[in-house]
Order: structure tokens, then C-alpha cells, then sequence
């Protein structure tokens, strides 16, 4: 884990110079297109251990609240960048693995594939959701 502090706008920030959104009347078209279709049962995005360790967490922080609501914002910020950065970790070592098969010709089956859409479905949709 890394002990550098990260907040959203990091993350943000990054995310703005790497890609152009476009107008915003472009953006705000898209939200009126036709619902989505989400899985009934989306798969979990960490694993139980790392989703029960980020609640501990928040937990905490939101207890901290009363006593120092400054402080636990920041910490708030803080663990939400750090899920964004894990969550985008997880699905780029997913991508480099599919990467690296291609790259030795190796066979990827279909299913392989149609799992890993199925989690870009699903994650893509749950934020879209937000």
C-alpha cells in the first residue's frame, strides 16, 4: 500500500489530461440515451477481505467525525482516492494479463473474455449508476 496521502483531485487530475470529455452539451445529450441493461448479481469489485478492511476504515473516519470533522474529511477524501486507485489497479493488471496472452499468441478462450467484459459491463454501469 502506498503511505503517500492521495485525494480525489489526484486522481482527477489525472483522469482530465488523459482523456477529453468533450462540451458539456455533448455530455449532457448522452445522459438522455436509453437505459442500460445491469447484471442482476454484478460481481464484487474487491475482494471480501479488502471490501470489509475499506468499511473498517470508513467506519472510523466517520467516527472521528464528532470529535474532528476537518480531519475526517480529509481522511474521507483520502480512502476514496485510494479505492479509486486500487479499483483502476485492479482492472489494469486484468488488462495487462490479457495483454500479455496476446502477446505470446497464447489461446484466450472466449469464456476469459466474456468474463472480462462482463466486469468492465458491470463496473462501467455501477458507475455510470452513481
Amino acid at each position: 500500500m502506498n503511505t503517500d496521502k492521495l485525494s480525489t483531485s489526484d486522481i482527477a487530475g489525472a483522469a482530465a489530461s488523459a482523456a477529453d470529455a468533450g462540451p458539456a452539451s455533448e455530455r449532457e445529450g448522452e445522459a438522455r440515451e436509453q437505459p442500460r441493461m445491469i447484471d442482476q448479481q454484478p460481481e464484487p469489485l474487491f475482494a471480501t477481505g479488502d471490501a470489509s478492511g475499506y468499511r473498517t476504515r470508513w467506519s472510523g473516519i466517520q467516527t472521528g467525525f464528532v470529535d474532528e470533522p476537518h480531519k475526517a474529511v480529509e481522511e474521507a477524501d483520502s480512502l476514496v482516492a485510494e479505492v479509486m486507485q486500487r479499483l483502476a489497479a485492479v482492472f489494469a493488471d486484468e488488462r495487462k494479463r490479457l495483454e500479455s496472452q496476446w502477446e505470446r499468441n497464447d489461446q484466450i478462450s472466449t469464456e476469459d473474455l466474456r468474463q472480462a467484459m462482463r466486469r468492465y459491463r458491470s463496473f462501467f454501469e455501477r458507475l455510470l449508476a452513481i
